[in-house]
């Protein structure tokens, strides 16, 4: 089993000390889906949304999202971010959203692009709510990180 690095000896929490790690350029992409009612995915798709461009100000919730991970998620470093992208896909009755976060740094950005997806999700949530309160927010997963000493990984 791998080596919980946010416990101490003494099973106390602690922030990872990445100071000895080499910078190099990192990169994660997560996703997620919304699933919802034909009328509220109609609403974003024509952009009749009561509250107004629901996917614009996902991407910007999003984004915005990544940028402050720290603030929200116990013991994850405060980045630097170099870049990050939110991209939205309508499906048949959902809104899949994507995100793929980089830096060049010391440390992943894994929790940071599932941040970014799970705040765009949310987002869209609050902006069609009035139209469909039984949406559901699902398979928010990472599917790919880059970099670092653990190297690249995809998911299956």
């Amino acid at each position: 089993m791998a080596e919980l690095t946010h416990l101490d000896a003494a099973g106390r929490a602690r922030m990872v000390d990445v100071s000895d790690k080499d910078v190099t350029v990192r990169q994660a992409t997560a996703e997620g889906r919304i699933v919802m009612s034909a009328g509220a995915l109609a609403a974003i798709r024509d952009g009749a949304a009561p509250k107004g461009d629901v996917l614009a100000a996902a991407r910007i919730a999003g984004i915005m999202a990544a940028k402050k991970t720290s603030e929200i998620i116990p013991l994850c470093h405060p980045l630097q971010l170099s870049g990050c992208t939110v991209d939205f896909a309508l499906e048949d009755d959902a809104v899949r959203a994507s995100a793929t976060v980089k830096i060049g740094g010391q440390t992943g950005v894994e929790m940071e692009a599932l941040t970014a997806v799970s705040a765009a999700l949310l987002t869209i949530y609050d902006m069609v709510k009035a139209i469909d309160k039984g949406m559901t927010i699902e398979g928010v997963r990472l599917l790919a990180k880059s970099g670092g000493r653990s190297g690249d990984w995809h998911a299956a």
